[in-house]
């Protein structure tokens, strides 16, 4: 599996709007999330052990945003075809085993992956109320070992969007395997 660092897009690009099945049945967009002052979009998957090593930790800041209007939706858009561990119904199996608390999305035709710029799993887009990028990087600085992070990025850069505070700190990509493209 490739190491990649995500591309960091620019600070104040919009949010790109999408229309994805979720393994809860029903179809989002990002105006299924309107009413969220916060919403961590996360491009994810069911076999990296970059997203294995963090998932936990996610779901753990999901559930001390949610009443504070944050939403986190996952997106799995790796080739199912040829890595059957990720397709729609392992997903729907690993939300269960994994017990998520956030919408996870399929980008089969990788179409929302590719506009957004996307190139690892996991890579993380965090957008304001006005839906512009306000963050963008990795969650904490130490994926493999929880008891070793010292820096709580992402925790850090949604506290500072829910009370409107400038983000200061250095924004450090994410990093994790590469997104498994289809061959056209």
């Amino acid at each position: 599996m490739a190491l990649l660092h995500s591309m960091m897009v620019p600070l104040g690009t919009p949010a790109i709007d999408f229309n994805l099945p979720g393994v809860d049945g029903k179809t989002y967009s990002l105006d299924s999330f309107s009413e969220d002052q916060v919403l961590v979009i996360i491009f994810m998957c069911n076999h990296c052990p970059y997203v294995k090593a963090v998932i936990q930790r996610l779901i753990e800041l999901q559930e001390e945003g949610l009443n504070k209007g944050v939403r986190f939706v996952g997106i799995n858009c790796n080739d199912a075809e040829k890595y059957p561990d990720d397709s729609f119904e392992s997903m729907e199996s690993v939300a269960n085993e994994w017990r998520m608390n956030f919408p996870y999305l399929f980008d089969e035709s990788q179409t929302v992956a590719r506009k957004y710029d996307a190139v690892c799993t996991p890579d993380i887009y965090v957008y304001g109320s006005e839906r512009k990028l306000l963050y963008r990087g990795r969650i904490d600085d130490n994926w493999e070992s929880e008891e070793q992070v010292t820096q709580r990025d992402l925790k850090k850069a949604i506290e500072c969007i829910l009370t409107n505070q400038d983000i200061s700190m250095e924004q450090i990509p994410s990093m994790g395997c590469s997104i498994k493209w289809k061959v056209s």
